[in-house]
């Protein structure tokens, strides 16, 4: 077993991505129970829901798993730009018989600022911890270090990746181009380069001396083979969770990723403020010119989708989603990660690598 799997506390080099919203505190227990890592993703939720979601995932399984958080920079509310966001909008409002809101807030508290969610996780003690879209402060990564908890954070280029591995976070998790959900970059505003998951994961590798987990566009065990081939030591995954029965992915979402949609994703700021990758739907189709920042623009995307849901629409959902998405299997969780390490054993030895030492144990019994 590699050193980063110890470090987690997993048998296999399986992650389930945390996706917030989709991902729940069941579906992050059957990962785990299974001998991968589940998770779950509390960007979206307050401190106290944060809470509950935790003690959820343990009162499930005793085995480890992963609280992902939100790093991005808190929001600048520009009033002008949103009141012309929600005048756009209004069209597709009223075709669902509803009006937008009044006035957009800042939906998610960013962890960086976010003393209470802070407080919750080093009371709670999680046994691992990620950052998206960037890092807490020092001091709160020393704090979280002290509860014994192994620290992840999100990359998607090299310059984030040294970022990371300065900060004495334990691995970094290389977010490819091909990724469902929102880019982990540390400035959306930022030229990106939008590297692909085998470029990132091996520029990782080769320039770090931190653990690599590769993520983006992996649905399979030949994908987790080919992730570990070029030097990850563990696979994210996230796209082939949305199908399970334990995610939270409703009607709409489910009927969409296992249709022609599913090979049509497409990056959009329209829904949330932040690029993501997403299911081609009705939101996608509008564009994004004049979008309001994070998460400011999510509280007009979430009233939108709720109002065409209720009409039986459900094209304006965050229908996150990476471009492995045909790739997908409605399967229950645990079922999902024993088909993929079944897979991931079944591939071919791979040239130079002697005994398949990154091969993961035999399950027990």
């Amino acid at each position: 077993m590699n050193s980063l799997l110890r470090r987690l506390g997993i048998d296999l080099p399986i992650i389930q991505a945390p996706m917030a919203g989709v991902s729940t505190p069941e579906m992050a227990a059957a990962v785990s129970n299974a001998g991968a890592l589940g998770s779950i993703g509390i960007g979206a939720a307050d401190a106290e829901t944060a809470r509950g979601m935790i003690r959820a995932v343990r009162a499930k399984t005793d085995r480890s798993f992963q609280v992902n958080v939100f790093c991005h920079a808190p929001a600048v509310p520009d009033p002008a730009r949103e009141a012309a966001w929600l005048a756009r909008l209004a069209p597709e409002f009223a075709r669902y018989g509803a009006a937008p809101p009044a006035r957009l807030r800042e939906i998610y508290t960013s962890f960086v600022a976010d003393e209470a969610t802070q407080a919750v996780l080093l009371a709670e003690r999680p046994p691992v911890v990620s950052f998206h879209f960037g890092l807490p402060p020092q001091n709160v990564i020393a704090s979280l270090r002290a509860t014994g908890a192994a620290l992840l954070a999100t990359a998607t280029n090299l310059e984030e990746g040294k970022t990371i591995a300065a900060a004495g976070i334990d691995a970094v998790v290389a977010q490819g181009y091909e990724a469902g959900g929102h880019r982990g970059v540390f400035d959306p505003d930022a030229p990106d380069d939008r590297l692909g998951t085998l470029a990132l994961t091996r520029l990782l590798v080769r320039s770090l001396n931190v653990p690599v987990v590769a993520a983006g566009g992996i649905m399979d065990g030949a994908g987790i083979a080919a992730a570990l081939a070029l030097g990850a030591s563990a696979a994210q995954i996230g796209t082939a969770f949305i199908g399970c029965p334990e995610s939270s992915a409703d009607v709409g979402f489910r009927a969409a990723l296992f249709g022609p949609a599913a090979g049509h994703t497409v990056f959009t700021r329209a829904i949330s403020g932040r690029p993501a990758r997403c299911l081609s739907n009705r939101f996608t189709a509008l564009g994004d010119e004049g979008v309001p920042a994070y998460p400011i623009a999510y509280d007009a995307g979430k009233a939108l989708h709720a109002a065409a849901r209720a009409a039986g629409e459900f094209g304006f959902g965050a229908q996150w989603a990476g471009q492995g998405a045909p790739l997908a299997r409605a399967l229950p969780a645990a079922e999902l990660v024993a088909r993929l390490r079944a897979e991931l054993e079944e591939a071919p030895p791979r040239p130079g690598v002697q005994g398949h030492h990154h091969r993961p144990r035999p399950a027990p019994g």
